[in-house]
């Protein structure tokens, strides 16, 4: 889990990324999951887009994605999405620390 800090961090990294994810009227299928699964391995932060003619929404399209490829739900606004996964072979984001409990 990623704290609120740490996903704020996250939010303002995924503001200067294009999109590179699109799901459209074919829904999430194994294809938009292998594309997802790959971005996160290389770039760990991806943005994605819901098209209208997509049969989920946003949201839904975020967690489906999110579960299918162990990655985190940074934020859903309108129609876009930000999905992040730590590398753990080589990580390229540094997220701030967790408040110790």
């Amino acid at each position: 889990m990623i704290t609120s800090k740490q996903r704020a961090f996250l939010r303002s990294l995924a503001n200067d990324i294009d999109t590179i994810l699109m799901v459209g009227k074919s829904g999430i299928g194994s294809d938009i999951i292998k594309q997802a699964n790959d971005a996160l391995t290389a770039r760990e932060i991806i943005k994605a887009k819901v098209l209208e003619t997509a049969p989920v929404s946003a949201k839904e399209a975020a967690e489906s994605v999110a579960e299918q490829t162990n990655s985190e739900v940074v934020q859903v606004i309108g129609s876009k999405f930000v999905l992040y996964r730590r590398n753990t072979k080589e990580p390229k984001i540094t997220l701030p620390k967790a408040p110790k409990k």
